[in-house]
């Protein structure tokens, strides 16, 4: 029964760590939900964070002892299973996994869960190596030409495959590039992902068995704003790897931020405003910092290390320029049929609006100003068709021939 889960033997102490954390925060938030009521303070009234005293206090403190006594016991069972030999994970798994780490992943990071992905460059769903003589061996058929993809929030390098067409494997046939995918925990800040990006990317082109000519980034979503946040990084600390990028694509990028995020700002300040309903404020909170990150595109360190980060009225003050002498595009969706829609050009992809996709509305009039040549907008394309549409992937071959 278990070998049908998408779970490893091995992934069940670190899910049973998470149950226990996760039950201690649950009753947290229950305890100041309850200290805050049962004070009858006015609907406006500032909210209490201290815990609750008495008799009150003294049950939600042997919640949380038995809660970790337990936690113990399963642990110290788990840790006698033999350990299962080293398996190649599988599709369900590897999805359960991103989305996980997409929606809690900083905290994972935190705790040092073995459920945290860490990031690393993949090859047909395998992490390489990033030393010449594995790369020699890992790699069929290495050719001047790479293309990098960095997928988007709580998704995985394998997701980039959807209804049976791989954007990376067709420009491979197409166009005589090697694909190369960007794999990471979508849940720690942008700016984090984008250094480790680029380090990435500076042991990539200095172990490539043969001479790079050109590097292609195709950053999906969150992951356009990583491949930004990593070339500004690269830059700062004098990476050789942008000497060789010609081009980067992005696929319904949020340049702009995410309205959905922006809300969840403002419910979560609404939310706050009442003792009756702070605790749930507290709940909305747990997102990660990653999905933080997305309201504003907030790409480097800069625009996040103010504690006042979470808060509705947070601007962002920094947004690093393109990448100089390289060719940027843009590839935007939109749920509707045909050009002059109202819905498609506010909800645009369902996800991303058109404008921001396109990096017309980025703030402050810090626009990225792509030439007209460089757009595109797709009518009838989804946020997750962008992975697959032919039409989408016809622009894309067109750009990168």
């Amino acid at each position: 029964m278990l070998s049908k889960l998408p779970v490893h033997v091995s992934d069940l102490r670190a899910y049973s760590r998470l149950a226990v954390e996760a039950t201690i925060g649950i009753t947290d938030l229950c305890e100041n939900l309850h200290h805050n009521i049962s004070l009858l303070p006015g609907v406006f009234s500032a909210p209490v964070s201290e815990p609750a005293s008495g008799i009150t206090g003294f049950v939600y403190r042997s919640i949380r002892g038995v809660t970790r006594t337990v936690g113990s016991g399963v642990d110290g069972v788990l840790s006698l299973l033999p350990a299962p030999r080293p398996s190649r994970s599988s599709a369900s798994r590897e999805a359960l996994l991103a989305a996980l780490n997409g929606v809690i992943g900083d905290h994972l990071a935190a705790t040092g869960n073995p459920l945290q992905i860490t990031m690393s460059l993949r090859s047909e769903g395998r992490r390489i190596e990033l030393e010449r003589s594995t790369l020699v061996r890992d790699i069929a058929q290495p050719t001047r030409r790479i293309v990098v993809l960095v997928h988007g929030l709580c998704m995985s390098d394998l997701q980039w495959r959807r209804n049976g067409h791989d954007h990376g494997a067709a420009l491979a046939a197409d166009a005589g590039y090697t694909p190369i995918y960007a794999h990471y925990n979508s849940g720690l800040h942008i700016s984090t992902n984008g250094r480790l990006l680029a380090d990435q990317l500076e042991a990539l082109v200095a172990a490539w068995p043969v001479e790079v000519e050109e590097l292609t980034i195709i950053g999906y979503s969150m992951g356009g704003l990583l491949a930004r946040s990593a070339c500004h990084y690269a830059t700062q600390q004098g990476h050789a790897w942008p000497q060789s990028v010609r081009r980067i694509v992005f696929l319904g990028t949020p340049h702009g931020g995410s309205p959905l995020e922006r809300n969840g700002s403002r419910l979560d300040a609404m939310l706050g405003s009442s003792p009756y309903t702070a605790a749930l404020a507290r709940l909305g909170r747990v997102r990660s910092a990653g999905i933080t990150d997305l309201r504003d595109a907030r790409l480097v360190d800069e625009d996040w290390e103010n504690p006042q980060r979470l808060a509705a009225d947070a601007e962002v003050r920094h947004a690093p320029a393109l990448p100089a002498g390289v060719r940027c595009y843009a590839i935007a969706g939109s749920i509707a049929k045909k050009p002059g829609s109202l819905r498609g050009r506010v909800i645009g992809d369902g996800l991303v609006p058109v404008k921001s996709a396109l990096g017309s509305d980025v703030g402050d009039g810090a626009a990225l100003r792509l030439p007209a040549s460089h757009q595109w907008v797709g009518y009838g394309i989804g946020h997750l068709g962008l992975l697959d549409d032919r039409r989408v992937y016809d622009r894309l071959r067109a750009w990168l021939r």
